[in-house]
């Protein structure tokens, strides 16, 4: 990790920042693989604090359980005192409003943590993982879902109401293959999103709806590093549930799109949807082949094919024409 850091180091540009965001991957306080591991965050500080000496802020906002229970599970408690930092769970952040778009490619309001979109300098860190909706989980939608609250999670401001328990507990019920129907993805959109629920819900109007939303939301909070940890990734039933991979590999860069990009492909995936959608706006390299890289193992020698989530079939069909022309022409392009 630090070796990658440093091959970067010349791009780091820490002038005049007022306060430093970092934001791991927290999925569940019950399964290490599955969440951004506390050396990875401690060896990106150690880089951060040669060169800057100022507010930095760890922040996260987990899904569906409590921040803070992660923070404690995987020793980021003890980051506070080694190197000055503060932990922020970003489900009780203030919010500032972004605009997404339902499955009927209308736009709908979401609620986004302030923190993260007023951060002068942000980082995401996470392992590489495969996932059961857009094929894989890296630095860019880490940082989007995240950054999106959900006050009903344990230790937010507000608790579950009736309708989000009772959809829970029979998602509980529900068998495997359920949970990745058309149906499925509704219900998490309409009824445990909406504009006083999980606005990380919300994005989940349909696979290609979420793609585009992802790439629709990402340059409010496009990191200015990105550091992916693949010392384990995960494959299989990610983000969650899946397998590990002992991989060996990090690797960091101030062009996301280009880390993710090069990360997935040497994850064995060359087109995911959102990646594609960054490229339309023009955040990026999205071509793994027009990546530079520098450091001590040739691209070839780092791919490491994941096995996808049982899923792949269906995440696969993320192209919508609609979205494609929308992009094209927005005023989101850079």
């Amino acid at each position: 990790m630090a070796a990658s850091l440093e091959g970067i180091a010349a791009k780091v540009n820490l002038r005049g920042v007022r306060q430093v965001l970092v934001k791991p991957n927290f999925v569940t306080p019950h399964r290490q693989l599955a969440t951004t591991h506390v050396d990875g965050v401690r060896a990106t500080l150690d880089f951060i604090r040669q060169r800057y000496d100022g507010p930095v802020v760890i922040a996260e906002g987990a899904a569906m359980s409590p921040t803070e229970a992660s923070f404690r599970a995987y020793g980021y408690q003890s980051l506070v005192k080694e190197y000055g930092v503060e932990l922020r769970d970003l489900n009780t952040d203030d919010t500032v409003t972004v605009t997404a778009y339902d499955r009927h490619l209308r736009p709908m309001k979401l609620r986004l943590a302030r923190t993260v979109a007023e951060a002068d300098f942000r980082i995401s860190i996470c392992p590489p993982k495969t996932h059961d909706n857009v094929l894989v989980t890296l630095s860019i939608k880490n940082i989007v879902m995240g950054s999106l609250v959900n006050p009903h999670a344990s230790g937010g401001r507000a608790t579950a109401g009736p309708l989000q328990r009772a959809m829970r507990f029979l998602g509980r019920l529900m068998p495997h293959w359920y949970h990745h129907l058309a149906l499925a993805e509704w219900v998490k959109g309409a009824l445990l999103g909406g504009p006083r629920g999980s606005q990380k819900m919300a994005m989940h109007q349909s696979i290609p709806i979420l793609n585009l939303n992802l790439a629709v939301v990402a340059p409010i909070v496009w990191p200015h590093l990105a550091v992916i940890d693949g010392w384990e990734g995960m494959e299989g039933d990610g983000p969650g549930d899946g397998d590990p991979v002992p991989w060996h590999v990090a690797l960091a860069g101030t062009d996301p799109l280009a880390v993710d990009t090069l990360t997935a492909h040497l994850m064995g995936f060359d087109t995911v949807g959102y990646l594609h959608y960054c490229h339309l706006l023009g955040l990026g390299v999205g071509d793994p082949q027009r990546v530079h890289v520098v450091g001590n193992l040739a691209v070839p020698e780092a791919r490491r094919p994941f096995r996808p989530h049982s899923t792949i079939e269906a995440q696969l069909r993320w192209n919508l024409p609609a979205a494609e022309r929308f992009l094209t022409t927005s005023k989101l392009r850079r």
